[in-house]
């Protein structure tokens, strides 16, 4: 007798809450599992939705974060309120920060009146910010400053707003990396990370694939009015072992393109060819952004390294030559490792400047050390004799020995 499976939805509202509108989670976005990873994922979402902290979602791309991320603001508190998505990845750094923040009307060329930003917008909801890895440096320090705070100012304001969001944030990169080679900031990333979900990709849990396959057929098949078509034992089992790397979004298209060709062999051999080129494709090369990141830093490196050596480590002549303030060309030396190498220099130095003031002063011991008249120990400024006044004064000793 085959068993019936439990099939767990995410609309599923916990008692004491109240239903999310159906339009606000559409029935696409519904998700059925057999797999014990995403019934854990269901039960921590129950249980985090309630306290209101910030929450990382991360996971590959396709897998569902932001579906996750609906599923926490239903059952939190805040259902109620707005709901707001950011997609960070979308806008250059000045748009996106203007869009989250709002402007004040002057703040820029063609800011005629004041806008509120998604944070005004989103006063006392949950807003979501999508592919938060590819906010710039800059803003990551002003997002900061609204986590711990809940405080910002408009671009271009001068009054401090308050606001009441609670921020869910989620990636699909690699997070360790990416802090790492200093392309995310760590105090940003704790602070994020006060409760961290990972949302497995779709060949983790392949025993969903057969309930993702009859639910996209029977929803894709009302929405473009074609008849609903059953897979194939070998269609079925070709979806089983294909490692589906853009997860459940690449699989709803693909049931898509199946219902309007209507071609079981074209199914076929759609999933052959994928699966060979994925077996010939080449260990990925890292991404532009890391190796435009990578040549940046390591020119940088080399010319605050240039700049010191030419000022031989005059901190403040280097950041005058680069253009820069002393304390962002301290925090560049500790960014690149870069060590005073002049300490040891300085040390020889300070001990010859005693030398030469003991050899000044008349002192025995060192005027005997030195077995020379005072003035042919002369110190340049790197802690070197210099061979001219030595030889001056090697002379001078010469002719008063004759006389």
């Amino acid at each position: 007798m085959s068993v019936s499976p439990r099939v767990i939805s995410f609309k599923e509202t916990p008692a004491g809450t109240q239903e999310i509108p159906l339009a606000f989670a559409p029935l696409e976005e519904l998700r059925f599992t057999l797999s014990p990873a995403m019934e854990e994922l269901r039960r921590q979402v129950d249980r985090i939705a309630q306290v209101d902290v910030p929450v990382l979602l991360l996971g590959e791309s396709g897998v569902g974060k932001e579906f996750v991320a609906r599923a926490l603001h239903a059952r939190s508190p805040r259902s109620q309120n707005t709901f707001l998505k950011v997609n960070c990845a979308a806008l250059p750094s000045e748009l996106l920060e203007s869009e989250l923040f709002g402007y004040e009307a002057g703040a820029f060329t063609g800011a005629v009146r004041s806008k509120p930003g998604q944070f005004e917008l989103c006063e006392h909801g949950t807003i979501l910010l999508d592919e938060i890895g590819e906010i710039p440096s800059a803003l990551q320090a002003k997002l900061l400053h609204v986590l711990q705070d809940q405080q910002f100012s408009r671009l271009g304001g001068r009054r401090t707003l308050t606001v009441d969001v609670r921020v869910l944030a989620a990636t699909n990169i690699d997070i360790q990396k990416a802090l790492n080679e200093k392309l995310f900031r760590p105090d940003l990333y704790y602070r994020l990370n006060t409760i961290t979900l990972r949302i497995p990709a779709l060949r983790e849990r392949r025993e969903d694939i057969p309930l993702f396959l009859d639910y996209f057929v029977k929803q894709l098949s009302a929405q473009f009015n074609r008849p609903q078509r059953r897979f194939s034992k070998r269609l079925m089992d070709a979806c089983l072992k294909y490692s589906w790397p853009g997860n459940v979004r690449e699989l709803k298209n693909f049931v898509c393109r199946y219902l309007v060709l209507a071609d079981d062999a074209a199914a076929l051999a759609e999933l052959r060819e994928r699966k060979s080129e994925a077996a010939e494709r080449p260990t990925a090369e890292p991404g532009l952004r890391q190796l435009v990141y990578s040549v940046r830093a390591e020119a940088e490196r080399r010319m605050i390294e240039d700049c010191l050596a030419k000022s031989r480590w005059n901190r403040t002549e280097a950041a005058r030559a680069l253009c820069i303030s002393t304390k962002t060309l301290w925090n560049k030396m500790r960014q690149y490792g870069i060590r005073d190498s002049s300490r040891q220099g300085e040390v020889s130095n300070d001990k010859s400047t005693r030398e030469s003031s003991e050899l000044a002063a008349g002192a025995p011991q060192s005027a005997g050390q030195c077995g020379e008249p005072v003035e042919s120990c002369t110190i340049e400024r790197m802690g070197t004799i210099s061979p001219l006044k030595l030889a001056n004064g090697r002379a001078g000793s010469a002719r008063a020995v004759a006389q």
